[in-house]
């Protein structure tokens, strides 16, 4: 009894596994047929079917075989969405892109051109990454904005870009504050003064010129006594001008205590520099101090680059 039923276990697999082969070989067959018509509607099929590894594998022959024939731009058009639908998106912003410039008086052109940028849009990496796909997808994004300015997708295209520059001003922020974290001070002053510059309106100004008066008092209380006076100046007016301007700031204590101890710090200086002028001993041992003690690596040899 249990041999008989093993063997009708044996034919059942059997059968199953001559099943699978043979559909297996039919989509083969045709994939590697010369029935461009039946390979073309079946691949659209698979497609609607959301088969789109086996869509792709029909497609991809024949894009070079229809080019330049009337189904080329449906063609195309499916074969850039099936890439699109694989995530690729590398290919599909390719593809989306030939197609809206072989085809630019089709109706599908705009969407293209769209569907192009906004795979730029997704293959844009979270901030701490490299961001050149995020560079290149504000461009393409304005681009499409600006060649189709009445467009209904204009408004997803301005928010998608505001998205993208969010992601660029969080990785300045936290590149900056990075300068500050590995003591090098001059770097994180200059670094907060660009992303300042770049994103006037970020939501982070108010800690970066509080950071950034953080950051000056470091660099000039670690400078030779000759450079320090010019550098607590300058980290006084950062002071003056950040309690004018954040009166209310949970940082003002902060920063009048910086304001002080700059104000004290140039009064002892100029007390050893005064004494320097009449101690030629003392003045050899200031002139033979680095610039900024224990400057970082990326300091060295530009202890005078001039502050912002």
């Amino acid at each position: 009894m249990f041999k008989k039923q093993l063997g009708l276990l044996a034919c059942v697999f059997t059968i199953l596994i001559i099943a699978l082969g043979s559909c297996k070989s039919k989509y083969e067959k045709l994939r590697t047929g010369n029935d461009n018509a039946k390979k073309y509607s079946e691949a659209i099929k698979l497609y609607n079917k959301k088969e789109y590894s086996k869509a792709l594998g029909l497609f991809d022959p024949l894009v070079t075989r229809y080019r330049g024939q009337e189904q080329a731009e449906d063609l195309y058009y499916y074969y850039a969405y099936t890439n699109y639908k694989l995530k690729d998106y590398t290919s599909a912003r390719y593809h989306f892109k030939t197609f809206a410039d072989t085809y630019p008086s089709s109706p599908r052109a705009e969407e293209c051109r769209f569907m192009s940028a906004y795979c730029y849009y997704l293959d844009s990496p979270i901030f701490s990454l490299d961001q050149d796909n995020t560079n290149k997808a504000i461009e393409s994004l304005q681009y499409f904005i600006n060649l189709y300015p009445k467009s209904d997708r204009v408004p997803e295209a301005s928010k998608l870009i505001q998205n993208l520059r969010d992601k660029l001003e969080q990785k300045s922020y936290a590149n900056s504050k990075l300068y500050l974290t590995i003591g090098d001070w001059q770097a994180a002053v200059i670094a907060f003064g660009n992303t300042l510059r770049d994103y006037p309106d970020t939501k982070y100004a108010e800690e970066l010129d509080f950071l950034t008066i953080r950051a000056q008092y470091q660099y000039a209380d670690h400078s030779r006594e000759d450079h320090q006076v010019d550098r607590f100046n300058q980290d006084i007016a950062y002071a003056q001008q950040f309690i004018e301007k954040y009166p209310n700031s949970k940082y003002l204590k902060d920063a009048k205590d910086y304001l002080k101890e700059s104000t004290l710090a140039i009064e002892k200086t100029k007390r050893v520099l005064a004494e320097a002028a009449f101690n030629p001993r003392l003045a050899n041992k200031i002139a033979r101090k680095d610039t900024v003690k224990s400057q970082p690596p990326s300091e060295k040899n530009n202890g005078d680059q001039k502050i912002p």
